[in-house]
């Protein structure tokens, strides 16, 4: 599924044919569609479409450009349609310097008039910022609206000014833009932000992407900018949906989001196996305590498997390139179901890799390493420090201080029995890479860097 974040369905282009384009959105695999109005008209045309469609919501305010007509009278408008449950955010506000359709001062004076409304109502923000982008963060935070949430809406700004908004709790929006052969720092930016952080959007009519660069734009194109996006993060088209949807949903409270953890979870093209939200670490960085979810799936566990639910739940696990046995916990807390599904993927022809933080030893109290010998291929093991101390101050083991020692030996242990073994560190400004690096040389075995904020 799809969400079109960011549509204006309402206007005069659409008014031929609305209903086919809507029902080639669907058709498309659409799920949701926010339609947007930038003038009085306009949001009233877009509350009226969303009334007509289940899948269609609305969001309403006035467009930098338009404030200029705006009166009293407006304001009681827009105070009205705000009533209308199908209306989840407010905007597309905010202020464009690039083109001044409205004097600068009188955009600043709107604009932090109609923060003040979507206080009122609790709605989050949909941002058009051009040329302006500072001004419309430092104003949000000057209003208080930080907790509102919202989107920067066809992002096109440069790096430092995508963490600010992301550092407010803010979401950055790309549309067809994405997909043009010169919109190089669009890209980079899409590339470097964490996906968590970024929604999908046509913004049609306008900026058809590149595959229909010059044709009017419409919902069903949003599949475009998720396919530019999933080539340059490196997942699937199946992921950027699943992600973005998650994001879109989260963030204007529509549809269903998962309540149940997911004991396999599909990324990219390997399945992950959720076995136990168990774990002997308090990692600093870890993602558990903030999140159930984890590139769009839920792995917040009720109950934890059995070998067999495994076992079905993969079903062949030559579909993949590997089975990852990585959730929410360590898995080898719970080795014995570890080594029954790992058997049962091998004996079908899968790959087989384990994401551990290295206390497999210290758990079982032995050398558990050479019973997963012919069962596991490759196996990462967290390092994720330079020393014992910074160990011990960031993944907080339950085993003590001795912990960062156990698990050099385990790495030791594991590259006599697994073919491919990997140390992994968080990128951490008081982590040495140079030094970990040169343990990991010391050791024999790969080292792969994770960013801080990546996380699947």
């Amino acid at each position: 599924m799809l969400i079109d974040t960011h549509a204006h369905l309402e206007m005069e282009p659409f008014d031929n044919d609305r209903e086919d384009t809507i029902k080639r959105a669907k058709d498309t695999g659409v799920g949701y569609i926010i339609t947007v109005g930038s003038d009085l008209k306009g949001c009233k045309g877009a509350v009226e479409i969303s009334e007509r469609h289940d899948f269609i919501y609305a969001s309403i305010g006035i467009h930098p450009h338009e404030v200029k007509d705006i009166t009293d009278e407006t304001y009681n408008t827009i105070r009205s349609l705000l009533k209308n449950k199908k209306i989840v955010a407010y905007g597309e506000i905010g202020l464009d310097y690039h083109y001044e359709h409205s004097p600068k001062d009188l955009q600043i004076k709107k604009f932090r008039e109609q923060i003040q409304i979507a206080n009122e109502h609790n709605l989050p923000l949909i941002i058009h910022s051009r040329e302006a982008g500072d001004e419309a963060v430092k104003i949000i935070k000057e209003e208080k609206a930080e907790h509102l949430s919202g989107v920067f809406h066809c992002f096109g700004g440069e790096i430092e000014l995508a963490r600010k908004v992301i550092d407010m709790g803010f979401y950055i929006s790309f549309s067809g833009t994405l997909t043009f052969p010169k919109a190089v720092n669009v890209m980079n930016v899409a590339k470097e932000i964490p996906i968590e952080n970024i929604l999908i959007e046509t913004d049609c009519p306008y900026l058809a992407p590149q595959p229909v660069r010059g044709k009017r734009n419409e919902p069903a194109y949003v599949k475009f900018v998720a396919e530019k996006l999933a080539e340059l993060k490196g997942l699937t088209f199946d992921d950027i949906g699943r992600i973005t949807s998650f994001n879109a949903m989260n963030l204007f409270k529509i549809g269903k989001i998962e309540d149940e953890g997911k004991i396999v979870y599909p990324i990219r093209d390997s399945l992950y196996l959720n076995l136990t939200n168990r774990c002997t670490s308090s990692c600093v960085f870890c993602v558990r305590y903030y999140t159930d979810f984890v590139k769009g799936h839920n792995l917040r566990l009720k109950k934890e498997p059995s070998a067999k639910e495994l076992i079905d739940a993969i079903g062949d696990p030559k579909r993949y390139k590997e089975i990852v046995f990585c959730g929410y916990g360590e898995p080898l807390i719970r080795l014995d179901v570890v080594k029954e599904v790992a058997k049962a993927v091998k004996e079908k022809g899968g790959m087989v890799r384990i994401d551990t933080n290295g206390h497999g030893n210290l758990i079982h109290k032995r050398n558990i390493l050479p019973e997963l010998k012919g069962l596991v291929d490759s196996m990462s093991i967290s390092l994720d420090a330079d020393d014992a101390d910074k160990y011990f101050k960031i993944c907080q083991p339950a085993f003590g201080k001795e912990t960062y020692k156990a698990v050099i030996e385990f790495i030791k242990e594991a590259k006599k029995v697994i073919p491919d073994v990997t140390a992994t560190v968080v990128r951490m400004p008081e982590i040495d890479i140079k030094k970990c690096e040169e343990i990991a040389k010391e050791l024999g075995v790969k080292l792969r860097i994770r960013e801080y904020n990546v996380v699947g």
